[in-house]
């Protein structure tokens, strides 16, 4: 039998780690894990938040027994439909027939969609509130972050914020569940990767929810992922982290990305970073994409503000693993970084053709002209990739904001 852990009065912890599986989503690699997270609350009548992976079920519903146990549930609070928070459902549905599925118009119909579950669920709108007794609920639809039937859940009595995928990170909860129990330095940058990966498309729709959400007093937050956020200060940081992360906001440093097969690339690569490092660019970190996870590659883009791409052409196109992170950049809008480019090529550019086509595209500044490499490193070469270097050095020192479209290039 587990211990229950109470969060804060009447408020428990039934989540579980998941230290087993190697990617998120089938994508994202998980090196110290996941948590699904999901919560009750002991009222008069008593509600859980969110379920978790249906991997996990048993522990669940023994970690559910341990605070309740025969007291039925119920409501069941529905933030999320994506499966490694709803997987449980139709499970618990077996174990608690009479409970009752709160969730909006979109969540009836994913649960329909997924389990088959038609009954004895209450559709909700936006700031509705269900009364548990000691508690009020209230509801808040924020939709595509990161799906479209994504809403939170606010306790008004306590200040508690059910965030569903919002504020959370990837890793496990190694003992602690609080951020008075864990350090949650570790979490930031997996904080970063999640958002960056997993939300990051969707911008413009975190913003709308941090607006409807910024005359709300919250003192805790209970994502689901990752630590219960308690604290002050780090409510302060969680929610600043996300507020400039779907701004693209970003620190002063820089990302050089590139690709190569037999190593040409790659030491003209070495020219750009010793260059900006020389003209007193801080903060560089470079990715070979050959090696380095596309999920942390995009960590780093969404955290500094230079970035630089470079690529060999391959089959007439880009070397595949820039040209998927190029795909990936687009697809998540990225925006307000310095940029520039470089490529190589043995007869015919293709590389620089689609990197051209993709900075037009973008909203970025470029900061110097492209660097062409043909076949190998020459002097030429060597001077043009200084400059390039050089250039985004001066840029990212000089404290201008960036501005779209503009190109620096003689």
């Amino acid at each position: 039998m587990y211990k229950p852990f109470e969060i804060k009065e009447n408020l428990f912890y039934v989540g579980v780690n998941d230290r087993t599986k190697h990617l998120f989503e089938n994508l994202w690699p998980l090196p110290k894990g996941v948590s699904y997270n999901s919560y009750i609350i002991n009222d008069d009548k008593i509600a859980l938040i969110d379920t978790v992976d249906i991997c996990y079920s048993d522990v669940f519903f023994n970690k559910i027994r341990s605070v309740l146990g025969d007291k039925p549930i119920d409501y069941l609070i529905v933030n999320h439909m994506e499966p490694d928070h709803s997987g449980s459902i139709e499970l618990l549905k077996t174990r608690y027939p009479d409970i009752q599925i709160v969730g909006n118009s979109r969540t009836a119909d994913m649960l329909k969609g997924f389990y088959g579950i038609t009954d004895n669920v209450l559709i909700i709108e936006d700031k509705n509130e269900l009364n548990l007794g000691k508690n009020t609920l209230q509801f808040y639809l924020t939709p595509m972050v990161h799906w479209p039937e994504t809403m939170m859940t606010y306790v008004k009595e306590s200040k508690t914020l059910f965030s569903a995928d919002a504020f959370g990170t990837f890793g496990t909860l190694d003992g602690g569940i609080t951020d008075t129990q864990l350090n949650p330095d570790w979490y930031w940058d997996e904080m970063v990767r999640y958002y960056s990966n997993i939300v990051g498309k969707f911008g413009s729709p975190v913003q709308a929810a941090l607006k409807k959400l910024s005359g709300v007093g919250i003192e805790t937050i209970c994502s689901t992922h990752g630590p219960v956020w308690t604290q002050p200060d780090t409510i302060v940081k969680v929610v600043s982290l996300y507020d400039r992360l779907s701004k693209y906001e970003s620190e002063n440093g820089l990302v050089i990305a590139y690709g190569s097969m037999y190593g040409n690339t790659e030491q003209l690569a070495e020219i750009i970073a010793a260059a900006a490092a020389e003209n007193g660019a801080k903060n560089i970190v470079m990715h070979n994409v050959s090696k380095s996870h596309e999920s942390e590659i995009l960590r780093d883009i969404f955290k500094y503000r230079g970035l630089i791409i470079g690529s060999p052409t391959y089959n007439n196109k880009p070397y595949p693993g820039v040209e998927s992170l190029l795909s990936a950049l687009q697809n998540r809008n990225v925006k307000n970084r310095f940029f520039g480019y470089f490529s190589g090529h043995t007869w015919a550019d293709g590389a620089k053709r689609d990197l051209k086509a993709f900075a037009d595209g973008m909203e970025f500044e470029m900061v110097c002209e492209s660097v062409e490499m043909k076949q190998s490193l020459n002097s030429t070469v060597t001077e043009n990739a200084y400059a390039l270097g050089k250039a985004m050095a001066e840029k990212l020192n000089s404290g201008d904001a960036v501005v779209p479209q503009k190109t620096n290039c003689h």
